[in-house]
């Protein structure tokens, strides 16, 4: 039975926050998809420059990168060659393999990537008028729905305290090992740089 059924969203709750969901990824298209053609790039081209604005060295290889946004390596590396003829990034090889090489922003690329990083303002601005509390249900929520999803392989790497090595949930309360402190659910992170990926 599909959530999309109005008669089926009536009777279940889960069906409604599916389609709820839905709306919220296409609002976020919408936004995405309109930076993208400010600068004649495409959106996951957008997506790629933003990443590289705002993670470390390790993180900016094609296959890395493939892993990040659920994609293969040829599309991955089709958007590389784009942005690359561009003048938007460029590469730099690997000392150790020669096969591998580090993506990294150009001038031109990061004036492009600070300009589009801002692009979810609108939905920011939505929630900025919300109570903290809901706020804190709502993040909640949607981090143990995105932990569900990585750990039925639906999505890929999550660098989210739920998912991290140094993450414990004792007596009601988080706790960051790393750290050594206790948060509160409004300081969970959702990219971690320092994020450990769990040992089963």
């Amino acid at each position: 039975m599909s959530s999309f059924n109005p008669i089926i969203q009536d009777k279940k709750i889960d069906s409604k926050i599916v389609v709820s969901l839905e709306r919220i990824s296409e609002a976020f298209r919408v936004l995405l998809w309109d930076e993208s053609k400010k600068n004649s790039l495409s959106p996951i081209q957008i997506q790629i420059l933003i990443f590289l604005l705002f993670h470390s060295k390790d993180h900016c290889k094609v296959s890395y990168l493939a892993k990040e946004f659920n994609m293969t390596k040829a599309t991955i590396s089709d958007s590389i060659k784009a942005l690359h003829r561009k003048e938007l990034i460029k590469k730099e090889s690997d000392t150790k393999d020669t096969r591998s090489y580090t993506i990294s922003l150009t001038n031109k690329g990061m004036v492009i990537a600070r300009q589009s990083s801002i692009f979810t303002k609108p939905l920011e601005k939505t929630l900025e008028s919300m109570d903290s509390t809901k706020k804190e249900v709502i993040l909640d929520g949607l981090l143990n729905l995105i932990a569900s999803l990585n750990k039925a392989e639906v999505i890929t790497i999550q660098r989210m305290c739920t998912t991290c090595n140094n993450y414990l949930f004792s007596n009601n309360s988080h706790y960051c090992k790393l750290l050594e402190l206790e948060l509160k659910t409004n300081e969970l992170r959702i990219d971690c740089p320092e994020h450990a990926i769990k040992e089963l």
